[in-house]
Parts: structure tokens; sequence; C-alpha cells
């Protein structure tokens, strides 16, 4: 699976804390990740609603966001198809807002006059 440098680097960290697992927690693999201890972290960060699968939403969206295409995404998280994709990947506004703008159209409301009107988006 393809990784970005920043998750490269949080798994070269643990190179060394343990001879088979990369993550561990006093010398045991981990087996489960929402456990009391996460929850009680998210309570003292503030964060509410709060599941694992949420995270898949965010990853995905961060991508579309920032110009990974949907073929590219599809193939980084193994979906089978675009729906899965749609599924996962939202623009935010601002990015809508940036797609629109893309496309600009010139009018003549007075085509006798030969004065071309720009009309943006």
């Amino acid at each position: 699976m393809p990784l970005n440098d920043s998750a490269v680097e949080v798994i070269r960290r643990q190179i060394g804390k343990h001879t088979e697992y990369i993550f561990t927690y006093k010398g045991n693999r981990i087996l489960q990740c929402n456990t009391q201890a996460w929850k009680k972290a998210l309570k003292r960060a503030g964060i509410e609603n709060f599941r694992w699968h949420d995270l898949r939403h965010t990853w995905a969206s961060w991508h579309v966001q920032n110009g990974t295409s949907l073929q590219e995404l599809r193939q980084l998280e193994g979906w089978s198809s675009y729906e899965m994709v749609l599924r996962y990947a939202h623009l935010s506004s601002d990015n809508l807002k940036e797609a629109a703008s893309k496309v600009s159209v010139t009018i003549s409301l007075h085509p006798s006059e030969g004065k071309d009107i720009p009309v943006s988006a």
C-alpha cells in the first residue's frame, strides 16, 4: 500500500520497539483501538460522536479536496467501484465554488452593438 511521507515516518519511529509488531502498548500488540483509554482520550480532547470509520471519510475527502483523482483514490483505497469512492469522498463548499468558477461564459446582450459581457460564476 502506498503511504505518504508522514505515514512512513510514523512507522519508522516504531522500528526497534518490538521484534514483530509495529504498534504495541507495554510490549503487547494492539488488537483493538476502540478501547476505554481511547474513549477517555477523545473526551479529554473534546471530540464527540467520533467513530473510527469517520477517519476513512476524512482521508478520502482530504485527497479529493487536494486534487487526487477519483481513479487514484479508488486504487489507493482498493475500492472496486466509483460508487464506493463517492460514498466516502466529499468536496467542501470552497472546492465546489472553485470548480464552478472554472467555466465562464460570454454573452452578447445586444449583438448589434458588438459588446460582449462576461458572465462569471
